[in-house]
């Protein structure tokens, strides 16, 4: 089945572009004006759940959506892409690459799950486990993981927008996919070009973190900081990151 997705460009170089938790193929749209479309072209699906698919039966796992992305990929006709994932998108894009690694050109993550997940205490948990059925423990998510310097009426559209775009069930069931994923032995050594993007304002998915899991796992990965961004830097600094983010795969 293919599934719903946006593309733009008319480039050579392939890019399949995954979103994070809390939104669907949207959440990029603050990068489309820029894009470089003589360059790449880019396909933005959503996941089952989510966006055009929000209706689409699912189980919401990593599987499912690596499975999906293939399933695109082959459609559009593309024997190899790059990825590029944000947050829970990331670790998606980690389980294709571990499906079909012969596929993947480039990786990039985006403040990035790690392919070993995140470790949530218990406090952490039931905020985060109650985020799906209620909108404020959204709100204090996308505060705290943006460091608590954003505005209010910022925070009001995020999760709005996100409420809009996601099924309450899908955001329950990928919670403990991605904060729980336990698949790094599967990706670990892989020589793999990767980009790791993170914004310095983000206190859950850290410079720390990144060194001890994205940039143990990948030997050529590299690590750029988004000093202007939190968790959502396709909405704080996407001129930034999208050049950034070009810079990288058009190497």
């Amino acid at each position: 089945m293919v599934t719903s997705h946006h593309l733009l460009g008319e480039g050579a170089h392939r890019v399949i572009a995954l979103h994070g938790w809390f939104g669907d193929h949207r959440s990029f749209a603050p990068l489309w004006p820029d894009l470089d479309p003589d360059r790449f072209t880019w396909a933005f699906p959503d996941y089952r759940g989510y966006g055009g698919n929000r209706d689409l039966p699912g189980e919401y796992t990593l599987e499912e959506i690596a499975a999906d992305v293939l399933a695109l990929a082959d459609h559009l006709g593309w024997d190899r892409f790059s990825l590029v994932g944000h947050s829970m998108g990331a670790v998606a894009a980690q389980r294709v690459l571990a499906v079909a690694p012969e596929r993947v050109r480039r990786l990039v993550g985006v403040n990035p799950v790690p392919a070993s997940g995140v470790p949530l205490d218990e406090q952490g948990w039931a905020l985060f486990s109650g985020a799906a059925a209620d909108p404020d423990k959204r709100r204090a998510i996308i505060d705290f993981t943006t460091g608590g310097r954003l505005s209010g009426r910022w925070l009001d559209r995020m999760v709005r927008t996100s409420l809009e775009s996601s099924r309450p069930e899908a955001v329950a069931a990928y919670l403990p996919r991605w904060a729980r994923a336990d698949f790094a032995a599967t990706i670990r050594g892989s020589r793999l070009p990767v980009g790791v993007f993170v914004g310095v304002h983000d206190p859950a998915l850290t410079v720390e973190l990144m060194r001890a899991t994205w940039l143990a796992h990948y030997p050529d990965a590299e690590l750029c900081l988004l000093a202007g961004a939190g968790h959502y830097p396709m909405e704080e600094t996407p001129i930034g990151l999208l050049s950034g983010v070009e810079e990288f795969l058009g190497r």
